[in-house]
């Protein structure tokens, strides 16, 4: 098959050779290949400045990541066969790492799919399309899921920032099975009720699974606080471990709802909420001399773009010295990040420099990362988002 040609720029190859999948338009030479003259979603063959083939990319002349390589093989694209392979692939994966089918299915970039996640709740599947290569692909993605999966339900969750930048329009749209406002969850041993067409992202967020799980070990006993709880991810699992008290923290009212309604789904009854901003729930504790064993913050992403930089870092700061500051005098604090542009390096250096303003000796007893359902490609490092800090902090020590 003959694809229309995307020429680079001297010396931009050098990323997609060194392992990356993204082209950006200031690196096209717009003068041999007018991005103009590329229509959004289609695929193009991409050439070094030497004419050299490079692979086959998804473009779209309307964003700033203009292209996304598909496939190395500059004859062959994107094609029904190949995206069912792909998926099948991911999916035999997944299927080594779980016993049971509560995983993210498909991971964009990492699986060789860019703009595609997948999903997947036992016989539920969301997926949520983010590029406009991937839009022209809605139907194989449908039958792909229908036939791996046997999925009851699949929910096209086509609401994300992304999409805007991409031109694309936003919709959520039940695209197999009957329609359903929740979906049951499974994690570490607790279950969950999320919102599947109005919940955040696709209803859940399976990235920080194995972090969760370490938090298990260090909660029996422990009166434990979660801020930013969402439908109680965090706070619930730490209650199921044998926590004696658990405090969840989200600003949403939908949110807290849930938190109640998962509590009970568990057989839990010794866990609390607090409706609110988490900033001030944070300050409003300590004026009250609130005191926990674990205090737990995963806020969304405080670093959405390069140019938040400083402010996030300072948001980042603010909030781990408020967690300090309501741990007993030996404590936990379990600091989490999903901003891709917070190092793990630059996050402990942020929790060493709030614990030295409070005067807190800290010791960093673990470090977690995202869970083996969102896999890492070397060459991208926008695929590593996800890090945590298990820190033991004490008062008075030295």
């Amino acid at each position: 098959m003959e694809f229309p040609v995307l020429y680079l720029r001297k010396g931009a190859e050098r990323r997609l050779r060194a392992g990356h999948l993204w082209v950006y338009s200031n690196e096209v030479d717009t003068r041999r290949s007018p991005l103009t003259e590329f229509q959004p979603g289609a695929q193009v063959q991409v050439r070094a400045s030497n004419d050299k083939p490079m692979g086959v990319a998804f473009v779209n002349p309307h964003a700033l990541i203009c292209g996304r390589l598909i496939s190395r093989d500059a004859a062959h694209g994107m094609t029904p066969k190949r995206l069912t392979d792909r998926m099948e692939a991911a999916l035999s994966l997944r299927e080594r790492l779980f016993d049971k089918p509560f995983y993210r299915w498909v991971f964009g970039d990492s699986d060789g799919l860019s703009g595609l996640v997948v999903d997947r709740f036992d016989d539920v599947v969301v997926v949520q399309i983010s590029t406009a290569g991937m839009e022209q692909m809605k139907e194989a993605i449908v039958r792909a899921v229908q036939r791996l999966a046997h999925a009851r339900i699949i929910v096209l969750k086509n609401d994300g920032k992304m999409r805007k930048v991409e031109g694309l329009d936003t919709y959520v749209e039940f695209a197999h099975g009957p329609e359903a406002d929740t979906v049951l969850v499974e994690e570490n041993g607790a279950r969950f009720e999320v919102p599947l067409a109005g919940g955040q992202k696709t209803g859940w967020f399976y990235d920080h699974r194995m972090n969760r799980q370490r938090l298990q070990a260090y909660a029996p006993g422990k009166k434990v606080l979660d801020v930013f709880s969402y439908v109680g991810g965090w706070g619930i699992q730490a209650a199921c471990a044998g926590a004696s008290q658990v405090t969840c923290v989200d600003a949403s009212s939908a949110a807290v709802d849930a938190v109640h309604h998962n509590a009970k789904l568990n057989g839990l009854e010794n866990v609390d909420t607090i409706e609110g901003d988490a900033f001030d729930a944070l300050k409003a504790l300590a004026d009250e001399k609130e005191k926990f064993d674990i205090v737990v913050l995963d806020p969304p992403a405080l670093i959405p773009r390069r140019r938040d930089q400083k402010a996030g870092e300072q948001a980042y700061a603010r909030l781990n010295q408020l967690g300090l500051r309501l741990l007993e005098r030996d404590g936990l604090l379990v600091s989490a990040s999903c901003s891709m542009h917070l190092s793990q390096e630059k996050l402990i250096d942020i929790i060493r420099s709030s614990g030295r303003k409070i005067d807190r000796f800290v010791q960093l007893l673990e470090q977690g990362h995202q869970a083996p359902d969102h896999p890492i490609v070397p060459g991208i490092p926008e695929t590593d988002y996800i890090k945590s800090c298990f820190v033991r902090s004490l008062t008075g020590f030295l």
